[in-house]
């Protein structure tokens, strides 16, 4: 068994229990649906840093979501709980953070993401090719 990775600054937790409506008529979780337990996890970290999307828009930008990779492993069922993980990796030019999503009561590892978002100015509607210095400040260390 994988030995549990060390929690990081830019980390977080969450953890759901899967819904009925949910599932597809496989009866598993439909695919379509870890997108929505990514937003919540990453909700979770935005939180922790204090950047969550209201503040993203405050401080003058916005981050949308440029690529999204899921890779499956296993299926998740009806009423099985399910441990949330994002971490932080990437954030010079842009945020990059990496999801796990595993069965709360075994570890078991059920799905990897990715998600890539850059900055965009708000007033220009132009994408930033570096993030914007709070993003630097938010996570505590220099800007380049």
């Amino acid at each position: 068994m994988r030995k549990k990775k060390e929690p990081s600054l830019w980390s977080a937790e969450a953890e759901v229990q899967v819904q009925f409506f949910d599932l597809d008529p496989m009866e598993i979780v439909w695919h379509g649906n870890y997108v929505k337990y990514l937003e919540v996890v990453r909700c979770a970290l935005l939180d922790k840093i204090d950047y969550n999307y209201g503040q993203m828009r405050d401080s003058g930008y916005m981050w949308p979501i440029i690529e999204m990779n899921l890779r499956y492993a296993a299926s998740a069922s009806f009423g099985q709980r399910l441990l949330l993980r994002a971490e932080i990796v990437e954030w010079e030019s842009r945020l990059r953070i990496d999801y796990t999503v595993s069965d709360a009561a075994t570890g078991k590892r059920l799905n990897r993401a990715t998600t890539t978002q850059v900055a965009v100015d708000l007033e220009t509607r132009e994408m930033c090719f570096a993030s914007p210095p709070i993003l630097f400040e938010k996570l505590g260390v220099p800007a380049p």
